[in-house]
């Protein structure tokens, strides 16, 4: 979350990134497959330097696709798709061309880099921050209640709104972690709610 330091940093499980790999997959492969039919059918006209570029590319796609999905399957990293997704768009603007479509895996480059981006939770003294697309920050006072049991964060806003969210495995944390930061949530709110009763009275 930036240089800022916290307290407490609490990441969420993301449920939509296997989705995102998914449509980036058929997407990049779709343009490879046109880049490269377009490059073929064009291969003999006035510009035969773009159509080699536009094989050059779909080759270059495949061969990203390919490393991408052995190092998923086989040796379970995680991948990212956005460098793919954006020679795509460069291919869809410059070479077939498709401005619009290019424009539109512009905008797919960004979702995929925010899906992939880890969603976390900063908790100090004197703030909560989300770290969303653009950072939301809290008080204390904002919540009637923040618990974490069994690997879910509970948000209890006084808007009545509430958040409830799985928060991704660390092997190094057990129940006394969570209790010790349930202890430091119940102090935070205690003292918040001591706060705002002194400015009541």
């Amino acid at each position: 979350m930036g240089t800022m330091r916290y307290k407490y940093v609490v990441i969420l499980k993301k449920n939509n990134e296997r989705t995102t790999d998914l449509l980036s997959v058929l997407l990049c492969l779709l343009s490879a497959l046109a880049f490269a039919f377009h490059g073929l059918s064009s291969l003999h006209s006035d510009s035969p330097t773009l159509s080699w570029l536009a094989l050059a590319v779909s080759v270059i796609l495949l061969a990203g696709l390919t490393t991408n999905l052995i190092l998923n399957r086989v040796k379970g990293q995680q991948v990212r798709y956005r460098y793919w997704l954006l020679l795509s768009a460069i291919g869809w603007i410059g070479l077939v061309p498709a401005p619009w479509v290019g424009l539109l895996f512009i905008v797919l480059t960004f979702f995929e880099f925010q899906t992939k981006r880890p969603l976390e939770i900063g908790f100090d003294l004197d703030r909560i921050v989300i770290n969303t697309l653009f950072s939301r920050r809290f008080g204390w006072s904002d919540f009637n209640n923040i618990i974490l049991k069994d690997g879910l964060l509970t948000l209890d806003f006084k808007s009545n709104r509430l958040l409830q969210r799985e928060v991704v495995d660390d092997e190094d944390e057990d129940d006394a972690d969570e209790e010790e930061f349930n202890m430091f949530c119940r102090e935070q709110l205690a003292a918040s709610s001591s706060s705002q009763s002194v400015k009541i009275f």
